[in-house]
């Protein structure tokens, strides 16, 4: 029986991956979330009665609460964990559709901004899997995966212009390198580490102010994606979004994958 543990399951991507995977009876999946009874409720709505769910709580930016999750992990299993997938981060209304030179009118804003980001989509994740990696070790398949974004890549950024939301790209970046230095560790344990990008995906990630920099950055980022990619015809649903990333999922190893960054496509191709 397979085990599986997603991080950030109340919505989008994150609940997709809870009910695409729970539909297999003989997988046991783990969904990790602030609000568990929220998210059971919509496990309720949506997804109906399934034995396979167990909804963990719990918060990036509390350790604590973290690491108290393993515990029920480790009893459901018997100690073990073959995929952590860690989905949860956070985006912000404050800088998505802003760029550097208009963040720089406030930068004690700015920097409080960046300081979000980091603590929760990088040192959340990373301890996020601190605590999970004794699990994993002792898992039949021991695949870590860093859910990032193709923004994160330097050479895309620099080549297509993408100005705008600066900070959200530079923690999935750091989230990047953090997988890498996992991948140095613990490959030779046969632990797959990797990030994968899932494309352009609708979900309800941005819930963020309104206002022209929103309708100019909008207007902006469609203009770059389009000239990147021309044939680029609208964000995929996570539904499309998760079969992608779990099809890279399921054909990496760690013997040609290890600390690798890449798609939905399992490549560079972004979109």
């Amino acid at each position: 029986m397979p085990s599986y543990l997603i991080s950030g399951v109340s919505r989008g991507m994150g609940f997709e991956f809870l009910k695409q995977l729970s539909s297999d009876e003989s997988n046991i999946v783990f969904g990790f979330g602030r609000n568990s009874a929220a998210t059971q409720n919509k496990v309720n709505e949506e997804i109906g009665d399934r034995k396979n769910i167990h909804l963990l709580e719990g918060d990036l930016l509390d350790h604590a609460s973290i690491k108290a999750s393993v515990a029920t992990v480790e009893k459901i299993t018997g100690g073990s964990l073959d995929y952590l997938i860690a989905n949860g981060a956070i985006m912000s209304s404050y800088s998505t559709f802003r760029t550097y030179a208009q963040l720089a009118e406030d930068p004690v804003a700015l920097e409080d901004d960046l300081i979000r980001f980091f603590r929760v989509n990088v040192v959340g994740n990373i301890n996020l899997i601190n605590e999970y990696m004794p699990l994993i070790l002792k898992g039949a398949v021991k695949k870590v995966i860093s859910i990032t974004s193709g923004f994160a890549d330097a050479d895309t950024i620099s080549k297509h212009d993408f100005s705008g939301n600066p900070s959200y790209p530079i923690s999935k970046a750091a989230m990047n390198m953090a997988m890498a230095k996992f991948s140095a560790e613990y490959r030779k344990d046969g632990v797959l580490c990797m990030s994968i990008a899932p494309g352009v995906v609708a979900t309800s990630g941005y819930q963020g102010d309104e206002g022209p920099h929103v309708e100019t950055g909008m207007q902006d980022l469609m203009g770059k994606l389009a000239a990147y990619a021309p044939n680029f015809t609208g964000p995929a649903t996570a539904e499309q979004a998760v079969q992608d990333v779990m099809k890279v999922v399921n054909a990496s190893t760690v013997e040609k994958d290890f600390g690798a960054f890449v798609s939905q496509h399992g490549d560079k191709n972004w979109i």
